[in-house]
């Protein structure tokens, strides 16, 4: 062997060893599925963007959908590993055979609403009027569902108007283009000057409706239970954090969504959360919540009958999750 040869020999086993160590150091990647980013960002975003994921060891890669619907649907092909968002979506899906776990709910209490641009229009009157959500199955679409069967009214009494994200709904409802809009309550310091009102708040109209919850597929439960664990983990020290600091909370929600330095929305949902108690950090499975909108969906027809709820959470992850969190 040559000496130049065994130069290069030697060269590229280093190079080899260079590369395998740079992997195994760099951290592991959690995809995790959000809808876009509001002025809730500074709880929903805390854990990756606050360091206790690296904390774990692992970093969270945020992707942003219009709507929880889109996430789940992106979970299912694999594209991410968890998302959050309402139980509807993802209760009808398991219902239908699909591969999904709840895994806690951090955002119990839904702090979302009805509005409208209209001074005399009541919740008796909605009968006939244009109501945007964004996609079938999404949030707002089973909270309207929701609000329109405790006045005895369906789907069919109204006109559902798609129209993406609560910014896009909350323009929509503002320009008259609609009558009414199911958005989220962050919008509140601005609804004054925009010639709007509030109709009705979620947490007094349906206080069962559970906003937030955390999803994972069986398989990926399987493969990454570990990782799993840790992310959990994470977000409850995250949120743990988030409620006892607002002014990082908030400053981290402005900057995560562009806020201008007078934007009152990250500190009004600080508020907010604190007025309803509205994020557990523990991120508990709320079984009887889980129920009650199991009937509700089985009344609005999105559920074809009720289903073993039973098989629809898994309660291990988070309880290693809390052991972890708690050390």
């Amino acid at each position: 062997m040559t000496r130049s040869f065994r130069a290069s020999l030697l060269g590229a086993c280093a190079l080899l060893a260079f590369s395998a160590v740079a992997e195994a150091q760099s951290p592991k990647v959690w995809r995790h599925g959000m809808v876009e980013a509001k002025s809730d960002a500074g709880f929903v975003m805390m854990a990756g963007k606050g360091g206790f994921a690296e904390a774990q060891g692992f970093k969270i890669d945020y992707m942003q959908f219009k709507g929880d619907a889109l996430a789940l649907k992106a979970m299912l092909a694999g594209e991410i590993d968890s998302y959050e968002g309402s139980p509807g979506a993802p209760m009808t899906a398991a219902s239908r055979g699909a591969d999904i776990k709840l895994v806690g709910c951090y955002w119990p209490v839904l702090t979302y609403g009805l509005w409208t641009a209209k001074p005399n229009i009541t919740l008796a009157d909605l009968k006939g009027k244009n109501f945007a959500i964004s996609s079938p199955g999404a949030l707002p679409d089973l909270f309207a569902r929701a609000v329109l069967e405790k006045q005895k009214l369906t789907a069919n009494d109204v006109k559902f108007v798609a129209l993406g994200s609560d910014a896009d709904r909350f323009r929509a409802v503002s320009a008259g283009i609609v009558d009414v809009a199911a958005a989220s309550t962050e919008f509140t310091p601005n609804a004054q000057q925009m010639g709007l009102r509030l109709m009705v708040h979620a947490a007094e109209a349906t206080p069962d409706y559970l906003r937030f919850c955390t999803y994972m597929s069986g398989k990926t439960l399987a493969q990454r239970g570990d990782e799993a664990v840790k992310f959990l983990a994470a977000n409850i020290k995250a949120l743990r954090h988030a409620l006892a600091n607002k002014d990082e909370t908030v400053k981290l929600a402005k900057e995560m969504t562009d806020a201008k330095p007078d934007d009152a929305r990250a500190a009004f949902v600080f508020d907010e959360v604190a007025k309803y108690k509205a994020v557990d950090a523990d991120m508990p499975i709320p079984m009887e919540k889980l129920g009650w909108m199991m009937e509700l969906f089985v009344r609005t027809e999105n559920l074809a009958k009720p289903m073993d709820l039973t098989k629809f959470v898994d309660a291990g992850p988070r309880e290693k999750a809390l052991a972890l969190a708690n050390k």
